[in-house]
């Protein structure tokens, strides 16, 4: 039987995320109560003096199941999130090659945060020319699992790091401030896109000894 990898839900996720939806069957979380400051409303990207999250603002709805947690379009949070990216990527080498497709999608409103990460990560995940992978939405809330390696809820988290991560996934790529900053890893796919373009599927492949 296929062991199936609980993610959680997440905003252009970081790249160890992106290499389970590939290499795994996975089923992303989205019937536990939504928690603050997770990958489900923020990514992290590369700028001039280093990390940078973006943070999707959501409604204070108090305890919420994270599929009806709605998010916050007083403000043009989109517009502001995509210049950012054009700031951080503009001079890599396949931003302007995946801007056009990644624009359209940021100019569409979305009510509900999951609705927006899934549209997301399916056209991330069909500019790499991944399709029919095995991924899926919860239907209920599964406290634990027999085998917690499996449970990655509280391990793809921003404030921890991933002490075991493939070491295909610790290779370092080109990106655009290494000379100044140095290689910083598992940020999110956004970076592995526009700096590496379709080599991000060798990337993100399982290779033997992983």
């Amino acid at each position: 039987m296929t062991q199936t990898i609980c993610l959680p839900l997440a905003y252009a996720a970081p790249i160890a995320y992106y290499y389970c939806l590939v290499n795994f069957f996975c089923e992303i979380e989205i019937y536990g109560t939504y928690q603050k400051q997770t990958y489900a409303n923020r990514c992290n990207i590369a700028v001039s003096n280093g990390v940078m999250p973006l943070i999707i603002p959501v409604e204070n709805q108090g305890k919420t199941l994270t599929k009806d947690v709605k998010i916050s379009n007083h403000f043009d949070w989109q517009t502001l999130h995509f210049r950012a990216l054009q700031s951080a990527y503009r001079s890599s080498p396949f931003f302007e090659y995946y801007a056009d497709e990644l624009s359209e999608l940021y100019r569409q409103k979305f009510v509900y945060l999951v609705d927006f990460n899934i549209n997301l990560q399916d056209k991330i995940l069909q500019l790499l020319n991944y399709q029919n992978l095995n991924i899926s939405l919860s239907t209920t809330y599964k406290k634990s699992f027999e085998n917690s390696n499996f449970d990655l809820r509280e391990v793809l988290l921003p404030k921890k790091k991933i002490l075991n991560l493939p070491k295909n996934l610790k290779k370092e790529y080109y990106q655009v401030f290494s000379v100044k900053l140095g290689f910083m890893e598992n940020l999110s796919v956004f970076d592995l896109l526009f700096n590496m373009g379709n080599e991000a599927r060798i990337y993100l492949l399982k290779s033997i000894g992983n």
